[in-house]
């Protein structure tokens, strides 16, 4: 992968898309993590490829590109959050009845789907957990992603852990 992001900084567009290609999965899911709309999911990675795409020199090591791109993307998801918090959507009643509806009529079938439990935590703990287990990142890495310090991680991990073993059990205990 290194030499893909070489080549891309010497301005091969192609190394570019083939290095960025292969990440693609785990920007969505990290997004995801962070944003509840699909729209908003992707311009957060429509963002963040424009950007890193723009800002490729100032990478000082190809290693660490995965990390770099990330870090970009969780920027992006906190702009867009910022952004839609100045907003307020009004919609109808009868929209607010029926997503309830169905909200509850998941839950009423105990579908234990590990993403409906991983919305269930909050965002700092969602992040957290998915960038630790889904994309394989250690403590001091999304510490540098977060700019949090390693300590502040790992009580997050293990905060979350423990919120996700509680509405696991709880789940389990329900059916």
């Amino acid at each position: 992968m290194e030499f893909l992001i070489k080549k891309a900084q010497k301005g091969d567009e192609e190394a570019f898309i083939r290095a960025l290609t292969s990440y693609m999965p785990m920007l969505y899911k990290v997004a995801r993590t962070r944003l509840a709309a699909e729209e908003d999911i992707g311009d957060a990675i429509q963002e963040t490829i424009l950007l890193a795409f723009k800002s490729l020199q100032s990478l000082k090591n190809p290693g660490s590109f995965k990390a770099w791109l990330i870090k970009i993307l969780i920027n992006k998801c906190n702009d867009i959050i910022k952004q839609n918090s100045r907003v307020m959507c009004i919609g109808s009643y009868e929209e607010a009845d029926k997503l309830t509806e169905a909200v509850n009529h998941d839950y009423l079938e105990g579908d234990m789907d590990f993403k409906r439990i991983l919305m269930g935590l909050s965002i700092d703990y969602r992040t957290v957990i998915v960038l630790y287990y889904v994309n394989g990142f250690n403590t001091r890495e999304i510490s540098e992603i977060l700019n949090e310090k390693e300590g502040t991680i790992k009580s997050r991990l293990s905060r979350a852990r423990a919120q996700l073993k509680l509405s696991c059990t709880g789940l389990l205990e329900v059916e």
